[in-house]
């Protein structure tokens, strides 16, 4: 009975040893799709009169796998006041668009191998009576999942690059500059009764946001700067660096900083002031956008003190007292 039961068991080990040795033999290795695409230009700013058109010349570059690609464009929208954008399910205002590419349509797939290049020529046209104003619009070329050449189900990624095409329509070559300073302020997260301080530790990094308003029809570009003034009149300038701020809409304006520009992105800082501060401060912005634009001027101030510091040299102090006192004092009994 023992001897059968060895013998089952054994049986059955060695199934399962040719069973692994079988999924070994015919399992079909898997590989992730690797998309690796570039188009350029990445961005386009057009000034255009109604009724005329412009060709631009767009080149698509595949260094990954071979793909399928559509091109194609859909409108946008600002998303937030950090440049990020949303785009839309499809193209909205009176511009048209199309391929002058004789082999190439716009909403049809085509072939692009490994390390192969296609040239877009996008005819971009404003129609007689088209109204003045911003368009923005987002040419994507996307990948389409296929099957392998074999007939088995190929890599289901989908992926898609894209261009943004910022089309300025007017008739007489004047742009809408309305730009408004809504915050200019350095950040502190302490309160007191319920109201935001601007005291800071000496060596506290100081962050400030400046946020301009565009209420015009027509995308603005600041420049300029953002100066720091001492208590003796010393000052270090930084200068704004320049970024479209779409039509009827808010952004974060940065400058050039000492404090790393990673940790500027990710706290959403204009910029962030860093060294040993001690006394008064002012902080003033001078924007402008462009020739004959109007000017815009803010300010700011904060207080810096070396508050823990002092905390530390006051406690060291008093614990040298302490000491003294304890250890150093005349013994009352022997006074006696």
């Amino acid at each position: 009975m023992k001897y059968l039961m060895s013998n089952a068991k054994n049986k059955v080990v060695v199934h399962l040893l040719l069973l692994c040795f079988l999924c070994l033999m015919f399992h079909r290795p898997v590989s992730a799709q690797q998309i690796s695409l570039s188009i350029t230009p990445p961005i386009l700013e057009l000034v255009i009169k109604p009724g005329k058109s412009v060709m631009i010349a767009y080149q698509v570059s595949n260094q990954g796998d071979p793909v399928i690609l559509t091109a194609k464009l859909v409108s946008f929208e600002p998303r937030d006041n950090f440049g990020k954008i949303r785009l839309k399910d499809g193209i909205e205002g009176p511009i048209r668009f199309e391929l002058d590419n004789s082999d190439i349509q716009l909403e049809r797939p085509f072939f692009l191998k490994t390390g192969a290049s296609q040239q877009l020529l996008l005819r971009i046209r404003a129609p007689e009576g088209a109204a003045n104003g911003d368009y923005y619009y987002t040419l994507l070329a996307e990948t389409t999942p296929v099957d392998n050449i074999d007939g088995t189900a190929g890599p289901k990624t989908k992926a898609s690059i894209g261009s943004n095409i910022l089309v300025t329509v007017t008739d007489s070559g004047v742009i809408d500059i309305r730009p408004k300073v809504v915050l200019f302020e350095v950040i502190n997260k302490l309160k007191m009764f319920n109201q935001k301080i601007k005291i800071f530790d000496s060596f506290d990094k100081i962050p400030l946001v400046l946020i301009v308003e565009n209420k015009g029809k027509n995308l603005i570009k600041p420049e300029g700067k953002i100066s720091l003034i001492g208590n003796f009149g010393e000052r270090i300038d930084y200068p704004i660096i320049p970024k479209n701020i779409l039509s009827e809409s808010q952004r974060l304006v940065e400058a050039s900083s000492s404090a790393n520009p990673l940790e500027q992105r990710e706290t959403s800082y204009s910029t962030v002031f860093s060294g040993f501060f001690i006394g008064q401060y002012r902080v003033t912005t001078e924007i402008n956008f462009g020739e004959s634009s109007p000017t815009l001027f803010a300010k700011t101030s904060f207080f810096a003190f070396p508050f823990k510091l002092a905390a530390v040299l006051f406690l060291t102090v008093g614990l040298i007292v302490f000491i003294v006192g304890r250890f150093f004092a005349p013994d009352s009994k022997e006074q006696q």
